[in-house]
């Protein structure tokens, strides 16, 4: 070894390469090929359709002579451009929250922002026109294209397929629900394949390669994980130099926050003279927010009470001719702050159920809070259908008119249940329940108990209308598609 290597390994222990090593997944390549195909449509045929019906083919800007077909590639190319410098198509984004949409969103506006800002500067006289259509529609294609990606993968992670392998690198004690977490989230695209303990304990039931954590660079530079998830069990000098030796592997590094429940939109880093903080907005539950939830809501039940009433009509007549008792079943149910309100649903059990409830009940050990029966007795023929399919549940949207419910929500539950609550679990009561929520998309029935509060509870601390949006989109598919519902 020459004086100046063993000079550069004692003053630098790192790794030094001269160039990062590049290593493209091939699920992720293709994903990114699939994306900008279905981008380049979408705006295609936006471009196409307005530019078409709005300008002749001979019909220039203003009397700057720039032809409108001759712009019309230029924006779509542009828009194709905006699109991958905004990293709206990176596999970190596909598949998992709003993030990919907002990130589509900016870059279009961002591009006829700058469309505007270069006619003006340049005294091309655009059409208003090109701004109201073409903009509009080409999100409308865009967001449409993006939805039928993010099924097509989420269909085959679904499968164990176009995932990223993962080493969870955490203590014993908080490994195994980590990773059940990360399984039941295929959408997230990571697949736990290995794990590395810290601390004192032992990992068992897992299933995955073991190794320590010295051997991580290593692994990691083989390419035999795409992904390392820090839990917890590190101090900050060893995830310091363990990012250092990561740095010229093909690897994310990513971190699981302590406050687990709080959603990202809510943290925001401050940096100052080196001192970096995570500032966590705390939750609001009054002022303006809630009244634009108490808008949406009302117009969103109307229009679907409107919408569905055919189908309400019916439902209401097979009750009717399956045992000829009442249609709707109304029952006392705790809101907000506690308040009792009347919830309303079709019926889906016999007359007399409520009267059975206390022995079932007792027959399951004794715990009302959120009692559930795979083969409830009391379950009419038309009612059991009703249930799978969730229909049982539409007349709650007369519920959410009157004020006790809302759209989205924590699950509105009974004095009996509410009477078992922890201090913790009332935090569920700052906000109206819903008729529906992360726990009716997130598994429903086949949620354990612990499973189901945790899930109200993340709710009702980072609620927002574009969380709201998802959640209705994502229980329509679960609808169509019903898993754990009886």
């Amino acid at each position: 070894m020459s004086a100046v290597s063993s000079l550069e390994t004692l003053a630098f222990p790192w790794p030094v390469a001269s160039a990062p090593k590049l290593r493209v997944r091939g699920w992720r390549a293709k994903l990114h090929v699939f994306q900008l195909a279905t981008d380049a449509i979408a705006i295609s045929a936006a471009v196409a359709v307005t530019f078409l019906a709005l300008f002749r083919l001979d019909q220039t800007a203003g009397d700057s002579g720039v032809l409108y077909l001759a712009l019309a590639p230029v924006v779509a190319a542009a828009w194709v451009v905006a699109l991958e410098w905004n990293d709206s198509r990176t596999h970190r984004v596909a598949g998992t929250g709003l993030e990919e949409y907002r990130r589509v969103i900016a870059a279009s506006v961002g591009v006829f922002g700058l469309l505007a800002i270069t006619s003006y500067v340049f005294q091309v006289s655009l059409s208003r026109a090109l701004f109201v259509t073409t903009l509009p529609l080409g999100l409308l294609f865009l967001l449409g294209g993006r939805l039928i990606v993010r099924q097509f993968l989420n269909r085959l992670r679904a499968q164990g397929r176009a995932m990223t392998s993962t080493l969870v690198i955490g203590s014993a004690e908080n490994v195994n629900p980590f990773l059940t977490d990360l399984r039941r989230r295929s959408e997230a695209g990571y697949l736990a394949t290995g794990v590395c303990q810290i601390g004192h304990g032992r990992i068992e039931g897992t299933g995955l390669e073991p190794c320590y954590l010295d051997q991580v660079p290593a692994l990691a530079e083989s390419g035999a994980y795409g992904a390392v998830i820090i839990i917890d069990g590190l101090r900050r000098e060893e995830i310091r130099d363990l990012a250092w030796r990561l740095e010229n592997s093909p690897v994310e590094l990513l971190f699981q926050p302590r406050l687990v429940d709080v959603a990202g939109p809510r943290m925001s880093i401050h940096e100052s003279q080196g001192l970096s903080l995570v500032h966590v907005d705390l939750p609001t539950f009054t002022g303006y927010k809630v009244l634009v939830k108490r808008i949406f809501d009302i117009i969103f039940a109307t229009l679907a009470l409107i919408g569905l009433s055919p189908i309400l009509a019916v439902i209401a007549l097979l009750i009717k001719l399956d045992d000829g008792g009442p249609v709707i079943f109304r029952q006392e149910r705790v809101g907000r702050f506690g308040k009792p309100f009347t919830i309303h649903k079709f019926r889906t059990m016999v007359v007399d159920a409520e009267s059975k409830i206390d022995a079932l009940i007792a027959a399951q050990g004794g715990r009302a809070l959120l009692f559930k029966m795979d083969d409830d007795p009391r379950i009419t023929r038309v009612g059991r259908i009703l249930r799978k399919y969730s229909l049982d549940e539409l007349p709650q949207f007369w519920s959410v008119l009157r004020g006790g419910m809302s759209i989205v929500g924590p699950r509105p539950q009974v004095a009996r249940e509410v009477a078992e609550y922890t201090d913790a679990h009332h935090r569920r009561l700052l906000i109206k329940p819903g008729i529906t929520g992360l726990w009716q998309v997130s598994g429903r029935s086949d949620l354990s108990l612990d499973e189901s509060i945790r899930l109200d509870l993340r709710y009702v601390e980072n609620w927002s209308l574009a969380g709201d949006l998802t959640l209705i989109i994502k229980t329509v598919r679960v609808m169509l598609r019903p898993d754990g519902a009886y």
